[in-house]
């Protein structure tokens, strides 16, 4: 084995440091994250449309639950099948969650008509 110089022992360390860091690199999303965080924000959408009082809110927190659905329509994103399936169901229930407020809301309003 031939000496080395200061120089070249430098370099080599540096590689060997960037070589560690690049096996230790941690992504910060994986495909299973991304899955989780989409039920996950749904799921804490839907508790909140079904506590919500007015129209509005219900409205902004059955859109929000429609964006995640929407989100996980993208193709090559890394999404589930199986979470696409959760977000559809959680998708529906709001939709009937919404729908039957805005009932109940209209009987209120329009007693004639109940």
């Amino acid at each position: 084995m031939t000496a080395l110089t200061k120089r070249e022992a430098q370099r080599l360390q540096q590689e060997k440091q960037q070589n560690n860091r690049k096996s230790k690199r941690h992504p910060l999303l994986s495909d299973t994250d991304i899955n989780i965080i989409l039920v996950n924000g749904a799921q804490i959408a839907l508790s909140k449309l079904r506590r919500a009082k007015d129209f509005d809110a219900r409205l902004y927190y059955y859109a929000e639950i429609g964006a995640y659905l929407e989100v996980s329509l993208s193709r090559g994103a890394g999404i589930s099948d199986a979470t696409r399936d959760q977000l559809r169901e959680i998708h529906r229930e709001a939709t009937h969650i919404h729908m039957e407020a805005n009932k109940q809301l209209n009987r209120e309003s329009n007693p004639v008509l109940a």
